[in-house]
């Protein structure tokens, strides 16, 4: 992998610790999993750097968590937060980073705002959710249903993290267009 590479992965790995500096929200109606910024930090990984290095980008994130660095909301990190009803999400996010940028790259004909508001709705929503309400169904006495029904509170908000997460990429292509990685060729 090029410098350049390892650069960008990095870069977007500590865009995403910058958004867990935001405080969290805890709900109790959905089983402890509270609302957070950094899910679009797995919106932005994805769309703006493409599958593999998105993907990448979240890895090196779980591993400075796992190594014990405070960098999820809230101030969370360790090994711990792996087993609790968030593990879902935490897992989640490198699959959604994947299939976000390999959405943006699928629709590189496509104007960049829908490509991109596509490719964050289906990685850091549709699949997100898909990893999440499993992990909170395993990690809580909810069942996959309930489960689901306590995830439908973070829509409203994983929504408008996808249209700024479209609204960046946009901005972005317009400005600098080869920063775009994921619609690169």
């Amino acid at each position: 992998m090029k410098d350049r590479a390892l650069v960008q992965i990095a870069l977007y790995a500590a865009i995403f610790a910058v958004l867990g500096l935001m405080p969290k929200f805890d709900l109790p109606i959905a089983g402890g999993v509270p609302i957070t910024a950094q899910s679009m930090g797995a919106m932005l990984a994805g769309v703006m750097l493409g599958a593999k290095r998105g993907a990448l980008s979240i890895l090196l994130v779980l591993f400075v968590v796992a190594l014990g660095a405070p960098i999820l909301a809230g101030g969370r990190g360790g090994l711990g937060v792996f087993f609790t009803p968030s593990a879902g999400f935490i897992f989640g996010w490198v699959a959604a980073a994947f299939v976000a940028g390999a959405l943006m790259s699928l629709l590189r004909a496509h104007a960049v705002f829908a490509s991109a508001l596509i490719a964050s709705v289906v990685g850091g929503i549709v699949v997100l959710y898909a990893f999440g309400i499993a992990g909170m169904a395993l990690k809580t006495d909810l069942s996959l249903v309930d489960a689901a029904k306590a995830c439908l509170i973070f829509i409203p908000g994983d929504t408008l993290k996808a249209v700024l997460t479209a609204l960046v990429a946009q901005t972005v292509a317009r400005g600098m267009p080869e920063a775009l990685l994921s619609r690169a060729r």
